[in-house]
Parts: structure tokens; C-alpha cells; sequence
């Protein structure tokens, strides 16, 4: 793991929402192999954030960087120009984000799923790419349901084929949006079992969860959110324990107690 590599870079990040500004001038580093968990009360502009990153939204101003290149626009007669979304699709192929809802397709089988994004981005042929996808398969415990149908399949398990999908696109970063939350409690844990595995594995990757505990275990470096800004990042340790801002301290009391919304 080399950690001395920025992986995913911004500066100045905006975004505007109907007159209400959600984001306001982000900057953040992500170093490969890092692991970042984004906490905050709700609307402080988490998922937003991380969309915007993976550029699945526009932004008003502010830089993205990919691997040391700059991905959503480019300077023109002194000025920054914003590329538009469709413009991006080089760069946004380069990352997954899985979401709480799984978005499987519910007319293809497991195996299909898998292999789709290879198959019909990656241009692998389907031979290849169904070896991938079986080896993943049987990496979470699901190779026999490789021929089944999403709806055949418990929450988790669908959550973790959703997963496994993103990997299969052999993604520089990965983005995971609260994809515990839509789950039953008994089914949260083989999720995130997952994630600590490919954490473990060195995977690059953002995370926004309820999972206190979790994020507190996996994470390289805590960023914490209010009102479109980060207000405060540093260790779990810090975070959570010795946090500087009173807002932070009084999020996790409140969390702790299950005082807020977030």
C-alpha cells in the first residue's frame, strides 16, 4: 500500500441546489489504500459530497484531480471551465460507488449483473469477465446463486453482489453510500464483514455510513461535515474522543444518545 500516492484530490469544491448552497470550497486529499469515513448530521452535504467526487452530479466551481489528473474540466483563456457530466465518462469508469438501494438489474441473473459492466465497457470477453465474476462469487460465499435472480436473494446478499459488481470493474476508488442502511439489522453485518475485507486488501475507498462503530474501526481518517463544509477530520481516535470543534463533540453526544437526525 502506498499511502504516499494521492489517489482522488479536490479543491474549492461548490455546489449550488435550487438557491440553497450545498457544498461550500471542499478540499480533500484520498491516498491509495486510504480508508476515509464522512460523518455529519443530516443535510450537512455527505452523499452530495461523494457524488460530486464521482462526478454522477455537477458541480458549480472547484477542481477535481484522478490520479494526478485534472477530470472535470480545464483551463481556458485564464479561466476554469466545467466540464459537462457526459464529458466525464472517462475518468467516472475509473470509480464505483454502491449505493443503499443495490440497483441490480431484476432481469438478469447474478452472474449477468457481474459481468455487464466488463463485458460491455471494459470490452473483456464474456469468458474472462464470468471468471471474474464466479471467483467473486465464491470470494463472498455466493457461487451457487450465481444463476439465480435478485429477487431471489436476501437484502445482503444482493448488497454484497452489488458490491462485488463495482469490484469487477477493477476501480481505482470505491464509493459506498449508507449501503447498510436500507438493510434489516441481522443483515448489516455480512456487508460490512465485506468492506473490512477489501479494506483490508488495500482498497481506496469513501464511506458514508450510521455505523459508528464500524467507521470508527475501519477508517484511516475521519472527515466531519456540517452545513456543506468539513468542519474537522483527523483519526478516529481524535474524532470521536478529543474532537476540536464543540460541534463535533456535541454530534456524537447526541448520536451516542440518538438525539439527531443524521
Amino acid at each position: 500500500m502506498d499511502m504516499s500516492k494521492v489517489v482522488l484530490e479536490c479543491t474549492d469544491l461548490c455546489k449550488d441546489y435550487q438557491g440553497h448552497q450545498i457544498l461550500r470550497d471542499v478540499s480533500l486529499q484520498v491516498h491509495k489504500g486510504e480508508k476515509i469515513v464522512i460523518l455529519g448530521p443530516s443535510g450537512a452535504g455527505k452523499s452530495t459530497l461523494m457524488r460530486c467526487l464521482h462526478m454522477l452530479e455537477p458541480v458549480k466551481s472547484g477542481k477535481i484531480y484522478l490520479e494526478g489528473e485534472l477530470v472535470n474540466g480545464w483551463e481556458k483563456n485564464g479561466r476554469f471551465v466545467q466540464k459537462k457530466i457526459r464529458e466525464t465518462v472517462a475518468a467516472r469508469r475509473k470509480m464505483s460507488t454502491v449505493f443503499q438501494h443495490f440497483n441490480l438489474f431484476p432481469h438478469m441473473t447474478v452472474k449477468q449483473n457481474i459481468i455487464e459492466g466488463p463485458v460491455r465497457v471494459l470490452k473483456k470477453s464474456k469468458e474472462e469477465a464470468t471468471e471474474t465474476a464466479l471467483k467473486l462469487l465464491a470470494k463472498i460465499g455466493l457461487e451457487n446463486k450465481a444463476d439465480a435472480y435478485p429477487s431471489q436473494l436476501s437484502g445482503g446478499q444482493q448488497q454484497r453482489v452489488a458490491i462485488i459488481r463495482s469490484i469487477a470493474m477493477n476501480p481505482v476508488m470505491m464509493f459506498f453510500d449508507e449501503v447498510t442502511s436500507a438493510l434489516d439489522p441481522q443483515l448489516v453485518s455480512e456487508v460490512l464483514d465485506l468492506m473490512r475485507e477489501l479494506g483490508d486488501e488495500g482498497m481506496t475507498m469513501m464511506i458514508v455510513t450510521h455505523e459508528l462503530g464500524f467507521g470508527r474501526e475501519i477508517a484511516d481518517n475521519i472527515l466531519f461535515m456540517q452545513d456543506g463544509r468539513i468542519i474537522e477530520s483527523g483519526p478516529p481516535q481524535k474524532i470521536f474522543y478529543d474532537a476540536d470543534c464543540p460541534e463535533t463533540r456535541a454530534f456524537f453526544e447526541g448520536a451516542l444518545r440518538g438525539k439527531i437526525d443524521w
